[in-house]
C-alpha cells in the first residue's frame, strides 16, 4: 500500500473521525458490509487465533478479540493504530502498525479476515498467497469487498486511489493459490467471499 493511503487514515483519526465510535446509525451502516451475515462466516469461537488485516480503530475487533483465543490486527496507519489501542485493552490482543504485504508474522492464524481494506491493495494476488501461507491447515479467510466499482475515494477535500474488487477474480485467485470450500454471499453493499486452505 502507498503513503496516500497511510495519509488518508491518518487524517481521519486528525478529523476526529472513529469507526469504533460511531453512532447507532452509522454503525447499522457500516454493517452492510460486515454486520451479522460477515461476522456468522468468521464461525468464532473460544480456541482461534485470528489476523484482521486492515483493522482500524478496532471496529469490528471489539466485537471479535473477546470471543477468541488471541486476536492480532494489523493496519497502515499509525494514528488509526493508536486509537485502536484504545478501544482494545484486552490480553489477548496485539496490534501491529505495518503493511500486510510486508509484514513477517511469527506465527500462522486460524481465521483470517478483512472488511473493506482489499480496495486499497493493488497486488490482490500477493495478499491471497500471503494470506495463504499465513493461515493453519483448514484455516479459513473471509473477506467483505465493497460492490462499488469506482476507482476513487472522494472525500471532498482529498481524493484517494483505490483498487476495485470483481469477486470473480477473487474467487479465481483463491482457487490459484489453493483454497477449497470457496463460498460466496452478498449483503446490500458488499460481497462476502470464504475460502478455506487446504
Amino acid at each position: 500500500m502507498n503513503k496516500d493511503v497511510i495519509i488518508h487514515y491518518d487524517l481521519l483519526i486528525d478529523e476526529g473521525q472513529d469507526p469504533a465510535n460511531d453512532p447507532p446509525p452509522l454503525k447499522a451502516y457500516m454493517d452492510k458490509w460486515d454486520g451479522e451475515p460477515f461476522l456468522k462466516l468468521l464461525e468464532l469461537d473460544s480456541g482461534k487465533r485470528v489476523l484482521e488485516i486492515g483493522c482500524g480503530t478496532g471496529r469490528l475487533a471489539i466485537k471479535v478479540a473477546p470471543l477468541v483465543n488471541s486476536f492480532c490486527g494489523i493496519d497502515i496507519s499509525p494514528k488509526t493504530i493508536e486509537a485502536a489501542k484504545s478501544h482494545l485493552e484486552l490480553s489477548n490482543v496485539k496490534l501491529i502498525c505495518d503493511d500486510f504485504l510486508v509484514h513477517s508474522f511469527d506465527e500462522q492464524f486460524d481465521l483470517i479476515y478483512s472488511s473493506l481494506t482489499f480496495m486499497h491493495i493493488k497486488n490482490k494476488l500477493e495478499a491471497i498467497e500471503k494470506i495463504h501461507n499465513c493461515l493453519t491447515k483448514n484455516g479459513i479467510c473471509v473477506l467483505s469487498i465493497d460492490k462499488s466499482q469506482n476507482d476513487v475515494l472522494d472525500y471532498g477535500t482529498r481524493k484517494l486511489k483505490i483498487y476495485p474488487d470483481d469477486p470473480e477474480e477473487i474467487t479465481d485467485m483463491f482457487q490459484k493459490c489453493g483454497f477449497c470450500e470457496i463460498e460466496k454471499h452478498q449483503t446490500e453493499h458488499a460481497y462476502l467471499i470464504k475460502a478455506k486452505k487446504k
